[in-house]
C-alpha cells in the first residue's frame, strides 16, 4: 500500500474535491439488495457507522423512490446509481422525473456522448436536483472487455477520453476505478468530485468481479474525493466492524 500520510499531507483537500475530513463524508455504502426490507435491515447492523448509501438498478427497480424516501427519512444522504443512458431527451427527462425526490448524487452514463450529458446537465441545474456523476469504464471491466465492444484504447486512456467529454458538458464529476483517479483529477481539476467504486479493506484477497481495485486510502491518496464499497461489507459477518475499518483507513489519510 501507498504511503498515504506522506502523499496527501496537508493537501487532502484539495486533491480529492471535498471540503471535509470527516471519512463518513467519503464512505458510500452500496445497498445492492432486491428489497427495501433486506437493505434496511443492513442499514440497522451498520448501526449508525455510515451516512451515506448508494441504491442502484436492483434496488430502485425493484422499489423505487419509496426507498429514497426511506433513507432520507432517517437523515442518510443517497446516492442514486442509475447509469442514465439514453437519447438526449430521455435522460433529461429521466433526470427531470427524480429531482426533488431525495437523491444528491445521480449517475449518468458516459458512454452517451457529450449532447446526452449536456442535456442531463441542463435538466439538473434546477433546484432540488441531484449533482450528477458521469460513468467512465465499468471497473469490471479491463483492455480485453473493451476491445471486445470495439474501444480499441486501453481503460485509462478511455476514461480519461469519456472524463474530458463530461467536462465539457457540463457535469459536476465522474464515476472511475482507483487506477485512473489520478490522471482524471489532472484533468478535471481539484473541485470535481470523483466517486470510486471496487474498493476492498486492507488486505482483503478476494476481488468478486471487480478487475480495478484499491484500498480505500490508495484511493484517498490518488485524488478520490468518494468510495462506493459494496459486498466487503454487506456480505461481511460483522458489517459495523469492516465499515469501522475503512473509516479508520480514511482517516489515517488525514493524520
Amino acid at each position: 500500500m501507498e504511503d498515504v500520510t506522506a502523499r496527501l499531507g496537508g493537501q487532502a483537500d484539495s486533491l480529492s474535491g471535498s471540503g471535509s475530513q470527516d471519512p463518513m463524508d467519503r464512505l458510500i455504502v452500496a445497498l445492492d439488495f432486491p428489497s427495501v426490507d433486506l437493505a434496511m435491515g443492513l442499514v440497522e447492523r451498520l448501526e449508525g457507522s455510515c451516512r451515506w448509501f448508494k441504491v442502484g438498478m436492483e434496488l430502485y427497480y425493484a422499489a423505487g423512490n419509496r426507498v429514497i424516501g426511506e433513507l432520507r427519512e432517517r437523515g442518510f444522504e443517497v446516492f442514486l446509481d442509475l447509469k442514465l443512458h439514453d437519447i438526449p431527451n430521455t435522460v433529461a427527462g429521466a433526470v427531470r422525473s427524480v429531482t426533488g425526490v431525495g437523491a444528491s448524487l445521480l449517475t449518468v452514463h458516459a458512454d452517451g456522448g457529450e449532447q446526452m450529458m449536456r442535456a442531463a446537465a441542463e435538466a439538473a441545474s434546477v433546484p432540488g436536483a441531484p449533482k450528477l456523476l458521469a460513468v467512465t469504464v465499468l471497473t469490471s471491466m479491463d483492455e480485453g472487455e473493451l476491445h471486445g465492444v470495439g474501444v480499441v484504447d486501453d481503460p485509462a486512456k478511455q476514461v480519461l477520453r469519456l472524463a474530458r467529454l463530461a467536462k465539457q458538458a457540463g457535469i459536476d464529476g465522474l464515476v472511475c476505478s482507483a487506477e485512473e483517479v489520478k490522471a482524471v483529477r489532472a484533468a478535471m481539476g481539484p473541485r470535481a468530485k470523483l466517486v470510486v467504486p471496487g474498493i476492498r479493506p486492507a488486505g482483503m484477497a478476494s476481488v468478486d468481479d471487480q478487475r480495478r481495485v484499491a484500498s480505500a486510502a490508495e484511493a484517498i491518496a490518488r485524488g478520490a474525493s468518494m468510495l462506493v464499497v459494496g459486498r466487503p461489507i454487506t456480505q461481511a459477518a460483522e458489517p459495523a466492524q469492516v465499515a469501522a475499518g475503512i473509516l479508520s483507513e480514511i482517516a489515517c489519510c488525514y493524520r
